[in-house]
C-alpha cells in the first residue's frame, strides 16, 4: 500500500498550491511526488507544491544558513516537480498555513526560501506583505536605449521588446503594444525568449490601464498560464516604473485578483496580498 500524506490546499489569487507537512524533516518530496500532487487530473491539482519543513533539517547548505533567522522553510516544487527558488503567492499561502497551525504566531515572521530569507508581514485577516527581498535587472549591460534587453515570440505575433529581471527567481516583462489585447493572447504554448535564459524564465505579459494600476497574464516556468504569479506581478511593476517612472506604489490587477506591489529602499521590493486556505486531506504517496 502507498504511503499516507496529510496535505492543506491554498491560494493566493488563484494561484493555487498543494502544502505537505514534514514536521520532522524525514519526509522530502521527490520531483515525481510533487508532480502527482499537483497533477489536476491524477492528483490534488495545483500550480506548485510546498513541503512545510524546519530550516535547520533542510538538508540543503544554502538554505541551513538560514536558520538562524528562519524557522520555517518554504521547500517549493513548480507544477512538474522541478526545484524553485520563490514564490511570492506561496509565500503568502506558507504564512497562513504556518499561522493557523501555530507553528508561527507573531504579525511579522521569517522565512526561510532558495532565494534567502523573506519578511512576511500581516496586515489584516486577508491581506499578507512579504518582502521579496533585493531584485535586478537580469543583463542590463546588453539593454537597448529604451530598456529593452530581450524579444518574446508569442505565436501569431510580431517579436515583442522586454526586459529580463531577477528577483530571486527569473522574470520577462513584456510591455505590449497597443494593438494587442491582454486578454485574447494565447497562452498555451510557452513563449519563446531570445536570448534563452539559461535558467528558463516566466513570462508576463502587461498593461498599463492608469497611473500606478496594470494588467498582467502570465506564463510561469514548468506551469504555464497561471491565474496569477507575484514575483511576477512585482517583476511586472517594476519593468513599468523603470520604462516609464512613477511612484512606489502600484496595483496589479490578474485574471485571479489584485495584488500590491511596493517599491523598498536598497533595491528591495514588498508584495501584498490575499492567502487562503481551503481544504484539508489525506492522498496516497507512491
Amino acid at each position: 500500500m502507498a504511503d499516507q500524506t496529510t496535505f492543506t490546499k491554498g491560494h493566493g489569487t488563484e494561484n493555487d498550491f498543494v502544502l505537505v507537512p514534514d514536521l520532522e524533516g524525514g519526509s522530502p518530496l521527490t520531483a515525481a511526488q510533487a508532480a502527482l500532487l499537483a497533477d489536476r487530473h491524477a492528483g490534488i491539482g495545483a500550480d506548485g507544491v510546498i513541503r512545510v519543513v524546519p530550516t535547520a533539517l533542510a538538508g540543503e547548505p544554502d538554505v541551513l544558513s538560514q536558520a538562524g533567522a528562519a524557522r520555517w522553510f518554504m521547500d517549493y516544487r513548480n507544477n512538474d516537480g522541478g526545484l524553485a527558488e520563490m514564490c511570492g503567492n506561496g509565500a503568502r499561502v506558507f504564512a497562513a498555513y504556518l499561522r493557523r497551525e501555530g507553528l508561527e504566531t507573531a504579525d511579522e515572521f521569517a522565512i526561510a526560501t532558495r532565494a534567502g530569507t523573506k519578511v512576511v508581514r500581516f496586515e489584516a485577516a486577508d491581506l499578507i506583505a512579504v518582502n521579496l527581498g533585493p531584485w535586478r535587472l537580469a543583463q542590463p549591460q546588453i539593454a537597448d536605449a529604451e530598456g529593452f534587453d530581450a524579444l518574446v515570440h508569442l505565436d501569431g505575433h510580431e517579436p515583442l521588446s522586454a526586459l529580463s529581471l531577477d528577483l530571486g527567481n527569473p522574470h520577462t516583462v513584456v510591455a505590449l503594444p497597443e494593438s494587442l489585447d491582454v486578454d485574447t493572447l494565447d497562452l498555451h504554448r510557452a513563449p519563446m525568449v531570445n536570448p534563452r535564459p539559461e535558467r528558463g524564465t516566466n513570462v508576463e505579459l502587461v498593461r498599463p490601464i492608469g497611473p500606478g494600476h496594470l494588467r498582467m497574464r502570465v506564463h510561469e516556468r514548468g506551469v504555464g498560464e497561471t491565474r496569477s504569479c507575484g514575483t511576477g506581478a512585482a517583476a511586472a511593476a517594476l519593468a513599468t516604473r523603470f520604462w516609464a517612472g512613477g511612484g512606489d506604489t502600484w496595483t496589479v490587477d490578474v485574471p485571479g485578483g489584485r495584488l500590491r506591489v511596493r517599491a523598498l529602499p536598497d533595491q528591495q521590493v514588498e508584495l501584498a496580498g490575499p492567502a487562503v486556505l481551503v481544504a484539508d486531506g489525506v492522498t496516497p504517496l507512491v
